[in-house]
């Protein structure tokens, strides 16, 4: 697969572009209003006649949906406010202006207020000027004939970070020939990743995954924050390394056209949006197919080193026992205090961790395979025109460790967003089963059944503590709904034999689990 990687150069805060006619012109309007929103200042600089209005107006036009406004110069008016589809819209001309207190007699700072604002002529504001702000710079070129335009925009302050991603964003769409592709926002998913679907005027689409590095958290233990404790992916050298190892495996995940690997950019293939799960819930067929596809990836040989490009390979990690007992950790930080109301005594966490650290020694014992962690129904896409385990299109893997097989396993059959009924989980593990054994007679189902309940317990408890960190520190109440799923499967996973202590520790601490409130 040809893969086009971008160079790891730090992205400008100066973004140069040759404006060509008014088509020119408005496909930067167009750049500048993915960039821009409520309460930005954007600044426009330049000498007469360079172009500054011709620009406002094509981005005015833009904002309001209205490609035909009339939007005259408001070199007499100073002012002139219009009503955006999303926020209003100020455009200012500080020519006439004699000196920066002008402004607040004509009410600058009310008009301001929750809207964008572009100045023409911005030398004139002086302390009203934002310390964040987008300046562009427009010069004409005789040289070049009267229609040309040389317009420089840079990023000031905060805005230097975001013309950075714009500009790597315009770069890599025009690099990969998708420049004329129509940018839809897709409803992202927990993490802090952004999507968007591209649309050809063709009718071919891809998308867009917008991940750049995550800043590292404060240190928690052994000098190290959560995420490297956890194991989680930082950067996107993961997700460009899984995904070309389970292409090799014959799976679906989508192609990869481009990437830059600085910016955190990767221009996918677009699977569709076909669920897995049916109307009223599981629809078994496709169910099994993805158990059908977590066998095929579990029987085979697969190595923990991966290239990501032509110059740089990744180690895939360890699900080691530091990872998996932090992340156990959330119920105690998130869900107790945030859900059930309640404040655990120090003692009380102690027990927990060492309780849980034990259990996972003694429970989860055996050859490791990928362990993609997130192998559940909103990622799975069901690809029909596709031939045996290519129908499952697998979205996202990007902090795939090395671990049990079980645990993919029990993140599709206690699917925290779907009811799997007791009868139907049984029969889809009973399907792994025999897919496992057909490939390897020393195939051992209790040894797996009791790692399926220890690791089901342990990822219930962490999506419980996920799920209230949603809500509580992201004011993200919509996964509340979600608990009770939740919350019924680690009860039922703390039945097993080995997690009998445990049980007794979420019976004394946590009873809400064992009858939880509406």
């Amino acid at each position: 697969m040809a893969v086009e990687a971008a160079l790891e150069t730090k992205p400008d805060t100066i973004w140069p572009r040759a404006l060509e006619g008014e088509a020119s012109v408005r496909e930067l309007a167009a750049d500048v209003a993915a960039l821009i929103g409520p309460g930005d200042l954007v600044t426009l600089s330049g000498d007469l006649g360079a172009g500054k209005t011709t620009f406002a107006r094509a981005l005015i036009r833009l904002l309001t949906g209205e490609p035909d406004l009339e939007v005259p110069s408001p070199t007499f008016v100073l002012m002139q406010v219009y009503e955006g589809e999303r926020y209003p819209i100020v455009h200012a001309d500080l020519y006439r202006i004699g000196k920066p207190d002008e402004l607040a007699e004509l009410g600058w700072e009310e008009a301001s207020e929750g809207a964008l604002v572009l100045v023409e002529w911005p030398d004139r504001a002086g302390e009203f000027l934002k310390a964040d702000r987008l300046d562009i710079e427009f010069n004409l070129d005789p040289d070049r004939g009267e229609s040309f335009r040389a317009a420089t925009l840079t990023g000031i302050g905060a805005f230097a970070a975001r013309l950075g991603k714009a500009k790597a964003i315009h770069d890599i769409l025009e690099r990969s020939g998708w420049s004329d592709a129509e940018r839809q926002f897709m409803q992202g998913d927990a993490s802090r990743r952004a999507y968007e679907r591209l649309v050809k005027p063709d009718g071919r689409s891809a998308i867009l995954m917008i991940s750049p590095k995550q800043s590292d958290g404060p240190p928690l233990r052994y000098g190290k924050p959560y995420s490297a404790i956890a194991r989680l992916a930082e950067d996107i050298r993961p997700f460009i390394a899984i995904d070309q190892g389970l292409r090799q495996q014959g799976l679906s995940a989508p192609e990869i056209f481009a990437f830059d690997l600085h910016a955190g950019l990767i221009l996918l293939e677009d699977l569709g949006s076909e669920p897995i799960v049916g109307k009223d819930g599981v629809n078994q067929e496709r169910y099994a197919w993805a158990v059908t596809a977590l066998a095929t990836l579990h029987n085979a040989n697969l190595p923990d080193t991966l290239p990501v490009d032509d110059n740089e390979t990744y180690r895939i990690p360890n699900y080691d026992l530091d990872a998996l007992s932090i992340e156990v950790e959330l119920l105690l930080d998130w869900y107790a205090p945030h859900v059930a109301g309640i404040q655990l005594a120090s003692g009380a966490k102690a027990t927990f961790v060492n309780l849980w650290r034990r259990a996972l020694q003694e429970g989860v014992t055996t050859r490791t395979t990928w362990t993609l962690r997130d192998y559940h129904s909103p990622n799975i896409i069901w690809l029909a025109e596709r031939e045996g385990v290519a129908k499952v299109g697998m979205v996202d893997f990007q902090d795939c460790v090395l671990g049990h097989p079980a645990y993919d396993v029990v993140s599709l059959l206690q699917d925290g967003r779907v009811d799997v009924q007791n009868v139907i989980e049984l029969k889809l593990l009973t399907h792994y089963a025999r897919l496992r054994r057909e490939a390897d007679p020393g195939f051992d189902m209790a040894d797996f059944a009791r790692a399926y309940a220890v690791l089901g317990a342990q990822r219930a408890t962490k999506i419980l503590g996920i799920f209230a960190r949603l809500d509580a520190r992201d004011h993200r109440p919509d996964y509340l709904v979600h608990l009770p799923h939740v919350e019924k499967y680690l009860v039922k996973d703390l039945a097993h034999p080995i997690l009998a202590d445990l049980k007794i520790w979420y019976e004394t601490h946590l009873p809400r689990i064992f009858d939880p409130a509406p």
